[in-house]
């Protein structure tokens, strides 16, 4: 197995996620320069979002990592979501109280994930869930495709874009459960406390967002 993946680094030689650099080995996907210089939240960041409990982020929106999460939704690089994971995994265990029974994320629309190949958000919670050494489950779906959440507007107009898009698959797995809800970004916080409000509507008893990035507040 080890000349395997020396033959497929040889042949593919693994990548920062963030600036591009070829690393000397695969590791966590980002180089000594990036890691240094990502522009983190910090040890205790939180942020309010209605009907959530708390939602953390390790990185913000900006510069290199804006950079690399357009490329992970916008040109194909799923891959990304491997380097991703682990700093969003590692920024929830870092709160202990923030206590849950499952994982899901906020889902995109059929279309747009046709579109697109893959729901990033998905790809993003399953690394998530395997490095807390949990699952991620499809609690929710949007059942509505409305425009983009970036070209919205205000909060106000986001609130209203994004409402009724989405509904509980499973009510029985979401009836009484505390709940990690996984997305890419967290901006305004209108999707994730739009998927929150449907959970806590089917009988959540709390949800907890997380993020890879967020916006400055």
């Amino acid at each position: 197995m080890r000349a395997v993946a020396w033959l497929w680094d040889l042949l593919f030689p693994p990548k920062c996620a963030f600036c591009g650099r070829v690393l000397e080995e695969s590791g966590t996907g980002i180089c000594p320069g990036c890691r240094d210089a990502l522009p983190v939240t910090g040890d205790g960041y939180r942020r309010k979002a209605d009907f959530l409990q708390t939602v953390v982020a390790p990185l913000y929106y900006e510069g290199a990592v804006r950079r690399s999460l357009l490329r992970y939704k916008f040109q194909g690089v799923s891959s990304l979501a491997e380097a991703y994971g682990p700093l969003v995994a590692g920024k929830v265990a870092g709160f202990p109280d923030l206590a849950f029974d499952r994982i899901t994320w906020v889902p995109l629309s059929r279309r747009r994930e046709r579109r697109r190949g893959y729901d990033q958000a998905r790809l993003l919670a399953e690394v998530v869930a395997r490095s807390l050494e949990r699952e991620a489950e499809p609690l929710l779906e949007k059942v509505r495709d409305v425009p983009p959440q970036s070209g919205a507007g205000s909060p106000e107009k986001r609130r209203a874009n994004i409402s009724g898009c989405y509904r509980v698959r499973r009510p029985d797995r979401v009836a009484g459960a505390r709940i990690l809800l996984v997305d890419d970004i967290v901006t305004t916080g209108a999707t994730m406390s739009e998927c929150a409000r449907v959970l806590m509507l089917a009988g959540a008893e709390a949800v907890v967002g997380a993020a890879l990035a967020c916006g400055r507040e």
